[in-house]
């Protein structure tokens, strides 16, 4: 990537700064993204980079190069949270109840940042980059429409990133295999006979049931699972009753399951459904599930994993071998089609993702922009050789 001059380097990080926070007082939701979608589309038409024609309700996909030779795409999301703000900021969310509470904006600044970037060098390309502006992905739903919408077609490599409030400033994380976990959800209904509190043994009590089921589901990864494993199984609601002295006849109990493993993520419903079977016939109640599937684990391929650690190494950033993270994302469906890798930048701060009081380090977002830059435009270089 040539050198930006010192000049050139605070017009564009000033830039991005002001972009970022363009976006984080204006949040919309997943597939609601309608404003951003048209925001992008203007300033991507103000620098002359095409965006495709696609059949996208929310979300856009550019296109820099020549038309030859390889593609790589890279990838932002740009939706926001139901979450009421309280960082105190002079450009916090303006909506009520909504906030960019998981960095997409810094995602799309960010981006938008290497787009800028790669269209300066356009003419130097070995091929053709794609800058993907994907929405939904916090309902974990959104990289499915990109695909479906043919955006990804001829792609030979894709990379997306996540900024991580746990590493330094403009430093670099990521790792080979899996990198961010499987997420699903369950909700298990208990179906009992309802009553009088004082009369427990004239129906079957829910709530007690319930309760066995909920500390009978930890031995899936306690007993049921190798211990070298990874799975977590988080029951997160409790439904049933609505008075003191009454037994309810149903509790309802909704959850997640996380897991790195794909082998494991299949065998984790049956497994569900043994106990909460066995539980409920104990009790001489009933127990039915449902299944929520969402992303699968992100899991990065070795050879652009190892390549994009030694793109951020060459331009001089600190790069962190991460661990794999519970966290979902669903990145994870490119990465089943396409090879590529899923990377974090450092956005160092003091409250973690979904927090009201989450922000991120702006000093980030230049190194950002300048690293997706050069990753795309070295991966097209090893993609021709």
């Amino acid at each position: 990537m040539p050198s930006l001059t010192q000049n050139q380097e605070q017009q564009l990080a000033q830039r991005l700064i002001q972009v970022r926070r363009e976006l984080h007082q204006q949040p919309e939701l997943s597939n609601e993204e309608f404003q951003t979608t048209d925001k992008l589309r203007r300033w991507l038409a103000e620098a002359g980079i095409t965006v495709l024609d696609l059949p996208l309700q929310t979300g856009l996909i550019a296109e820099i190069g020549n038309g030859h030779g390889p593609v790589v795409a890279i990838r932002a999301d740009i939706d926001a949270l139901p979450i009421e703000e309280d960082t105190g900021l002079p450009f916090a969310s303006e909506i009520s109840g909504r906030m960019h509470a998981c960095g997409h904006d810094f995602h799309t600044a960010g981006i938008l940042g290497a787009a800028y970037l790669l269209k300066a060098r356009e003419s130097e390309l070995a091929g053709t980059v794609r800058i993907l502006f994907q929405p939904a992905e916090e309902t974990g739903h959104g990289a499915i429409a990109v695909l479906e919408s043919g955006g990804l077609i001829g792609v030979d490599a894709i990379f997306g990133l996540h900024n991580n409030p746990d590493l330094p400033a403009g430093s670099f994380g990521t790792r080979s295999g899996a990198l961010t976990a499987g997420v699903d959800r369950f909700v298990i209904s208990i179906l009992g006979k309802g009553g009088h509190a004082a009369q427990p043994e004239r129906g079957q009590d829910t709530i007690v049931t319930a309760a066995q089921v909920i500390t009978s589901l930890q031995t899936i990864a306690s007993r049921l699972t190798s211990a070298v494993e990874s799975v977590v199984v988080s029951v997160t609601r409790i439904q049933g009753g609505n008075t003191w002295n009454v037994l309810p006849g149903v509790v309802e109990l909704e959850g997640t399951v996380r897991t790195h493993n794909e082998a494991i993520r299949q065998a984790v419903p049956r497994q569900i459904r043994q106990i909460i079977d066995g539980v409920a016939a104990a009790a001489g109640a009933e127990a039915q599930l449902e299944w929520i599937p969402g992303p699968p684990a992100t899991v990065n391929d070795p050879r652009w994993a190892q390549f994009a650690a030694a793109t951020a190494a060459r331009l001089g950033l600190t790069v962190f071998e991460l661990e794999p993270q519970m966290g979902g994302e669903d990145f994870a469906f490119y990465l089943q089609q396409l090879p590529g890798a899923f990377v974090n930048i450092g956005t160092e701060g003091d409250f973690g993702l979904h927090h009201p009081r989450f922000d991120v380090d702006e000093s980030a977002l230049l190194p950002t922009a300048r690293y997706f830059a050069e990753l795309a435009a070295a991966a097209l270089k090893e993609l021709g050789n």
